[in-house]
């Protein structure tokens, strides 16, 4: 089976609500960040908003966007 190539869309009278779409969260420099596998870590560096690279004590890692596994502390 085929995904289909439009979007599916939602009627305002339908039962069924939309899937809403957050807006990936925004990082600056110094601040801290928990990631689902790496950690405790913070940010060094940010790519225009295409990644961030982020220290975790251990390792240097340049997580892409969107930040699905990451989250502000």
């Amino acid at each position: 089976m085929t995904k289909p190539a439009a979007p599916r869309r939602s009627l305002p009278t339908s039962p069924f609500q939309a899937p809403v779409t957050l807006p990936p969260e925004q990082f600056a420099v110094g601040d801290r960040v928990s990631h689902d596998m790496y950690g405790l870590g913070r940010v060094i560096g940010i790519e225009d908003g295409l990644a961030v690279l982020v220290d975790f004590t251990s390792a240097q890692k340049r997580v892409m966007s969107p930040y699905t596994k990451m989250s502000k502390l």
